[in-house]
C-alpha cells in the first residue's frame, strides 16, 4: 500500500519551523539557524512562493516533511560555482528546467529564439540554457561529486525514453542517459519525492531505491528487480513490445474455469494427483494484478527507433497504452550497453492529499530578492486558483495526459475557498476579482469514471473520443455548486473562468453553461475547436465541429437571456499532422463565413513524446496498429513555406498573407475564391504599402493587424490570444507535475 502523503514521521530538522521564503542565499540560511540544506532545488524559473510554481510547491511539501530546502534559481550555467551558492546538500540536488520545457520556452514553432521569458524577472530572455535539465544536472555533479541528483519537471518527464526532438530534428536519447542523473521522477511526483527523501534521510543509498512508482533509472541490460511479494512468488517476466501492438486490452483474459495447482501441489509428471481449485472473481483479479506487477515490457532500443520510423511509432503507441496507473506495467528501453527502466506511473493523489499540498504556508509572492521586478507568469496567475489536475481528453498534441495522467484529481470546496480567502487577505493589489478557477481544462472538476474497477482496467487513450464514454460521469453539479459558493465569499466581486473549456462536455450540462455564461464570462470565452475538418480532427482526437455549433447555440441563448452581448474566441492549429492544404482552405472559408478574424494563431509545434509528434516524425498513425505492414500513413507538413501557408489561411484577412494565398489558390484550382465579392477569400490586387503581389517569400510571423472589438452580432475575435505564439500549452504548476499555460482546452 502507498502511504498517505502526510503520514510520514517528520525529519529531525522540522524543529527549525517554517521559513518565510525558502532560502536562496547563505545569509537567509543563517537567519533560519541552518548550517546546511537537506535538499537543494535547482530551477530554470524565477522563484515565486506560490502553488502554481513548481519549486515552491515541491519545496513547501518537503519543508512540511521536516526537510531544510533551499532554492537555486536560474543559475549561470557556464560554470559550477553558482551551484555551490548554498553549500553541499545533505541529501540530494533536485533539478528542474522549470514549468515549461526549456526548448519550448526559448524557441518558437519556427525554431527562432524568443525575445522574452514569462518566468523570468522583467521577462528577460536567455536566463536558462537549452536542455536545461541536462545542463543543470551536469553542473550539480561538478559542484559536489557524490551527491545524488534527482531530475523532474515536464522536460524530464516527457523525455524519459528515446524521443523525437523537433529543434535538432533527431531522435535523442532518454534524458537519463544524457544528464547522468541518479533518478528521474515523472508525472505527479509528490509521492515518489516524499518517499525517496525519507529513505535517503534514513541512510538508504540512491542506487538501492528501485521500487518507487513514477521513477526511472539506468540499469544493466540483464537487470531485474526482486520479484514482488505475490502469493505464488512469480519471477519477473520480460515481454517484447512487438507482441503487444494491438488496440484494447493487451493481456489474454483469464479462463474462469481454469484449474490451478496449489503451491503445495506435486509437480506435473510426478505421478500423483493434483488438487484442483476453482478461482473466484477476486482470485482472478488478484492473479492478473500479480502478473502485471512482475512484468516488464521491452521497447525497441534507442538505436532501433532512432533510424526506424515504424518502430518509433510503435514504441510511442505502447508507451501511451501503458499509461494508466491502474494497469500499466514497467517499461525498459536499451541505450547502448544499459537500459532505461521506468516503473509504472504514480498513484493519483486523494482529495485530502491534494488539499494538503495546496494548504501549505506559501508566501504567495515572488522572493524579495526580485524587488519590484515584473514577472509575467506571476502577473498572469497571481489571482487565479487551480482546482484540479489531470486530463482525460487525450488530445494528441497535448503534454498533459502523458504527464499528469487521465484521472482527474480534484480539490475539495473547502480547500478552494480557503485559497480564495488567502488571495483576498494576503495578495497585494487584489481588487476583488478572481481571474480563474480552473486547471488543465475548466470543466473537468470531479469528473471521473463511474467505477474505480472499470477505470483501473481501461486502456482507452481518451474518455471523450471518438465519443464521450458511457462510463464517464459528466455531471457538472459539483462545479456549479463551487461557483455559487465562491461568489458568496465576502470581498469577492467577480470570478472569471479563464481556463479553456471542454465544450463537448459542457453541452451535457445546460445548467452549467447557463451558470458559466451568466456569471463568469467577461465578454469573451476561449474555446478550442482546433479545426473544422474530419481529417485533422481525427489525428488530434478532437470532437467534430458540430459540438462547437451546439455549444455556441447554448452560449448565445444564455447570454441573450440576461441581456449580454458576449462572444466566443475559438482557437485553431495550423499545420497539424493529418492536415492538407484543402483542410486549411475549408477552415479559412468557415472563418470567413462566421466573420472571424483571428489576431494570433498557433502553428503546430512537436513536443517530446506527444502522439502528434510521433505522427510528425514518422508519418504513421500510432493511434492504430503500426506493425505487420498495417500502419496508416499520415500527411505531414514540414516544409517552411507550406507551414507558413497553413498559418496564412488562418489569417486570411491580413493583406501581408494575400500574395501567398493567391498563389496557393491558383495552384489548387480555386481561382474562384480570388476577388472582391462576399464569397471570395482574398482580393485580386494588393493594397499599397503591403507585400508586392510577386512576393514569393512569406514572413514567418507576420505583423498582426490592429485588433478591432467585434461589432454587435459580428464575433470577430479581436482579443489577442495569450497562447497564440506557438507555445504548446505547458504550464505553471510544479516541476514534477504541471498543467498548460494559457488555459486552452484540448
Amino acid at each position: 500500500m502507498t502511504p498517505p502523503l502526510f503520514s510520514y514521521r517528520k525529519h529531525w530538522a522540522a524543529r527549525f519551523g517554517t521559513a518565510p521564503f525558502l532560502p536562496m542565499s547563505r545569509a537567509e540560511m543563517a537567519a533560519l539557524g541552518w548550517d546546511a540544506c537537506d535538499v537543494i532545488l535547482v530551477t530554470g524559473d524565477a522563484y515565486i512562493d506560490h502553488p502554481s510554481f513548481g519549486m515552491a510547491l515541491v519545496g513547501r511539501l518537503l519543508e512540511a516533511q521536516g526537510f531544510r530546502v533551499g532554492i537555486i534559481s536560474q543559475p549561470d550555467w557556464h560554470s559550477a560555482e553558482p551551484f555551490r551558492a548554498l553549500g553541499r546538500p545533505t541529501l540530494y540536488f533536485g533539478v528542474t528546467a522549470g514549468n515549461m520545457d526549456s526548448m519550448v520556452n526559448r524557441y518558437t514553432a519556427d525554431r527562432k529564439l524568443r525575445s522574452d521569458d514569462a518566468y523570468t524577472a522583467h521577462a528577460e530572455a536567455n536566463k536558462r540554457p537549452d536542455r536545461a535539465v541536462t545542463v543543470y544536472a551536469q553542473r550539480c555533479r561538478e559542484a559536489y561529486a557524490g551527491i545524488p541528483v534527482i531530475i523532474g519537471s515536464i522536460e524530464a518527464s516527457l523525455r524519459r525514453i528515446a524521443h523525437y526532438d523537433y529543434w535538432s530534428d533527431t531522435v535523442r536519447r532518454s534524458v537519463l542517459a544524457d544528464s547522468k542523473a541518479d533518478l528521474l521522477i515523472f508525472g505527479n511526483a509528490e509521492r515518489a519525492l516524499v518517499e525517496v527523501s525519507h529513505r535517503l534521510a534514513r541512510g538508504e543509498k540512491i542506487g538501492e531505491i528501485r521500487d518507487l512508482r513514477g521513477t526511472g533509472f539506468m540499469v544493466p541490460r540483464d537487470w531485474l528487480p526482486p520479484a514482488p511479494a505475490t502469493p505464488d512468488g512469480n519471477p519477473w517476466i520480460e515481454l517484447d513490445s512487438t507482441a503487444l501492438d494491438t488496440p484494447g486490452a493487451i493481456d489474454a483474459h483469464t479462463d474462469p474455469y481454469a484449474e490451478h495447482p496449489t503451491p503445495s501441489s506435486p509437480q506435473a509428471g510426478e505421478g500423483s494427483a493434483q488438487p484442483l481449485r476453482f478461482m473466484s472473481k477476486a482470485d482472478r483479479h488478484a492473479a492478473r494484478k500479480a502478473q502485471r506487477e512482475c512484468t516488464v515490457i521491452r521497447l525497441p532500443d534507442y538505436e532501433q527507433v532512432k533510424n526506424n520510423p515504424v518502430l518509433y511509432a510503435h514504441a510511442s503507441r505502447v508507451f501511451h497504452l501503458e499509461s494508466n496507473a491502474g494497469n500499466a506495467r514497467a517499461l525498459r528501453q536499451g541505450h547502448g550497453e544499459r537500459d532505461v527502466w521506468l516503473n509504472p506511473p504514480p498513484i493519483p493523489l486523494t482529495t485530502a492529499e491534494l488539499d494538503g499540498v495546496y494548504d501549505l504556508p506559501y508566501a504567495r509572492a515572488p522572493h524579495p530578492s526580485y524587488g519590484d521586478a515584473k514577472i509575467p507568469a506571476w502577473e498572469m496567475i497571481r489571482f487565479s486558483i487551480n482546482i484540479m489536475r489531470g486530463c482525460f481528453g487525450g488530445c494528441t498534441f497535448c503534454s498533459i495526459t502523458e504527464h499528469e495522467g487521465r484521472v482527474i484529481q480534484s480539490r475539495s470546496e473547502d480547500s478552494i475557498v480557503r485559497e480564495i480567502e488567502a488571495i483576498r487577505d494576503k495578495t497585494p493589489g487584489f481588487t476583488g476579482i478572481i481571474s480563474d478557477l480552473g486547471g488543465p481544462t475548466a470543466n473537468m472538476y470531479q469528473l471521473n469514471c463511474k467505477s474505480t474497477t472499470i477505470q483501473q482496467a481501461c486502456r482507452r487513450l481518451s474518455c471523450v473520443y471518438p465519443d464521450i464514454c458511457a462510463n464517464l460521469v459528466t455531471d457538472h453539479a459539483p462545479l456549479v455548486h463551487l461557483y455559487r459558493r465562491a461568489r458568496q465569499i465576502p470581498g469577492i466581486k467577480r470570478i472569471h473562468i479563464s481556463s479553456g473549456l471542454r465544450y463537448d462536455l459542457a453541452v451535457r450540462s445546460p445548467e452549467y453553461v447557463k451558470e458559466l455564461v451568466q456569471h463568469h464570462v467577461g465578454g469573451y470565452l476561449k474555446i478550442a475547436p482546433e479545426h473544422t475538418e474530419a481529417g485533422p480532427l481525427s489525428k488530434m482526437m478532437k470532437p467534430g465541429i458540430g459540438a462547437y455549433d451546439r455549444f455556441k447555440q447554448m452560449f448565445e441563448a444564455a447570454s441573450k437571456a440576461v441581456g449580454k452581448q458576449q462572444y466566443l474566441i475559438p482557437y485553431f492549429i495550423a499545420a497539424h499532422p493529418g492536415t492538407t492544404d484543402e483542410d486549411m482552405l475549408n477552415l479559412a472559408l468557415w472563418l470567413k463565413a462566421h466573420d472571424f478574424r483571428l489576431d494570433q494563431v498557433q502553428t503546430f509545434l512537436p513536443t517530446p513524446m506527444a502522439l502528434a509528434t510521433a505522427m510528425y516524425h514518422t508519418e504513421r498513425n500510432p493511434l492504430k496498429k503500426v506493425l505487420g505492414g498495417k500502419a496508416e500513413t499520415v500527411s505531414v507538413v514540414k516544409q517552411g513555406r507550406v507551414r507558413r501557408l497553413h498559418k496564412a489561411f488562418l489569417r486570411y484577412h491580413d493583406p501581408d498573407n494575400w500574395p501567398l494565398l493567391r498563389e496557393a489558390l491558383k495552384a489548387m484550382g480555386r481561382e474562384d475564391l480570388i476577388g472582391y465579392g462576399k464569397k471570395h477569400l482574398v482580393p485580386s490586387h494588393q493594397p499599397a504599402g503591403t507585400r508586392a503581389p510577386c512576393a514569393r517569400k512569406q514572413a514567418a510571423s507576420p505583423a498582426p493587424a490592429k485588433p478591432a472589438r467585434p461589432a454587435p452580432g459580428k464575433p470577430k475575435s479581436g482579443k489577442p490570444a495569450p497562447s497564440g505564439d506557438g507555445r504548446p500549452h505547458q504550464v505553471p504548476r510544479h516541476p514534477l507535475t504541471q498543467r498548460r499555460s494559457g488555459g486552452r482546452s484540448r
